[in-house]
């Protein structure tokens, strides 16, 4: 019998986004924007099973592909995201003339971006296969990531 391993697989998303940091001491908390690059890492063991389309895979990277589109690249590439609290005359002023944006109920730094990214992920994801790892590139230099093992190791 061959021997099963388990592998962890990643594909690379991109978006475009902007954001402002509500309350920010810095610079952020004007609107501004950033191209990111949203990398997700499933674990599994590689299907076995000759003849079956899927034959050698963790999950076909298309499968991936459209669970991100649905649940998290639907939402936000090209869109502005702003924090819940935000004046109510700045949100209806937005939400009136433009289409995607996003109010959040939390500070929409690449953190928490990237928390809610593994949210929706975990809860989209087929059972057969684990998130393993997540990171949500903001610059070229900055990113932020999440890591399954280290979040066990939290709870």
């Amino acid at each position: 019998m061959k021997r099963r391993h388990s592998l962890r697989i990643t594909k690379l998303f991109t978006l475009e986004m902007g954001h402002a940091l509500l309350g920010h001491d810095g610079q952020c908390h004007n609107i501004h924007g950033h191209s990111y690059k949203l990398f997700v890492t499933l674990s599994g063991t590689p299907l076995q099973q000759s003849g079956h389309p899927k034959d050698g895979m963790i999950i076909d990277f298309t499968d991936l592909k459209k669970i991100v589109q649905e649940h998290v690249l639907q939402h936000f590439d090209h869109a502005l995201v702003l924090n819940q609290h935000a004046p109510d005359d700045l949100q209806s002023i937005l939400t009136g003339h433009f289409e995607k944006v996003r109010i959040t109920a939390f500070q929409p730094t690449c953190e928490n971006l990237l928390l809610h990214f593994v949210e929706v992920l975990e809860e989209n994801l087929p059972s057969d296969v684990t998130l393993y790892q997540v990171r949500l590139d903001e610059t070229a230099t900055s990113f932020a990531e999440w890591c399954r093992g280290d979040h066990e190791e939290a709870d």
